[in-house]
């Protein structure tokens, strides 16, 4: 594979309260990783061939679905979706799912998660912005990212222990304390985004979006 291919990618961002607080949940990179090393960051990661083959018991709900077609096709679109599923799953080991039984034997990526009795659902995802990496870097993605309340979480969201090694250091961390941590750039501007979803209880009209090439960085909105 081209490693300096733009991939597309997915990005969970849970949320919840506590004690009246909204907290989201964040881990670190690891100090090797070829990407952002060290970073504290939600979880997510690239898009799978297999994720175009793994079925979301309940299509994906507007205006979701309808903001990621302004550039995606309904099979990126859902591909996006369940990548996003998986990488919570496997980086921080919380399902975003319904009990029921798989139609077929399920890749090896989604064995444990199946073992669980629980097929992807995509229930309560809100497409909240969008960007694409700068060039030179040694990868390259164009992430979408979505805002889940942790509510719909199947068991514990405090329960990490079936997560992998990928992200160390997963916890819950108030919104406004956020920016004390070691966090990327873009990272930062998401931030300030999700901070104003969740203060009006309300997404904005239109998905911005931070576009970069190698001519000019352009921040845009996508309208659906």
């Amino acid at each position: 594979m081209d490693k300096s291919a733009i991939r597309h990618a997915a990005t969970t961002i849970l949320h919840r309260e506590i004690e009246g607080v909204p907290h989201i949940l964040m881990g670190q990179r690891g100090a090797k990783a070829a990407f952002m090393p060290s970073k504290f960051v939600f979880p997510g990661g690239a898009v799978d061939e297999s994720d175009f083959d793994i079925p979301l018991l309940h299509p994906i709900a507007s205006p979701c679905l309808e903001r990621l077609a302004t550039d995606a096709s309904p099979e990126l679109a859902q591909a996006l979706l369940i990548a996003a599923v998986r990488e919570l799953w496997e980086e921080a080991g919380l399902i975003l799912g319904e009990q029921a039984e798989w139609g077929a034997p399920p890749p090896l990526d989604w064995v444990k998660f199946a073992e669980r009795g629980f097929i992807p659902s995509a229930t309560g995802f809100t497409f909240v912005f969008r960007a694409i990496t700068p060039p030179r870097r040694p990868r390259r993605f164009d992430a979408r990212f979505f805002l889940v309340d942790a509510s719909n979480v199947s068991g514990d969201p405090d329960d990490f222990s079936a997560a992998s090694d990928e992200l160390s250091h997963l916890h819950w961390i108030a919104i406004d304390r956020a920016r004390e941590l070691d966090l990327p750039f873009i990272t930062e501007v998401v931030l300030a985004e999700v901070a104003q979803i969740l203060r009006t209880g309300t997404p904005p009209k239109s998905v911005p979006f931070f576009k970069n090439d190698d001519e000019q960085n352009l921040f845009l909105r996508l309208n659906s």
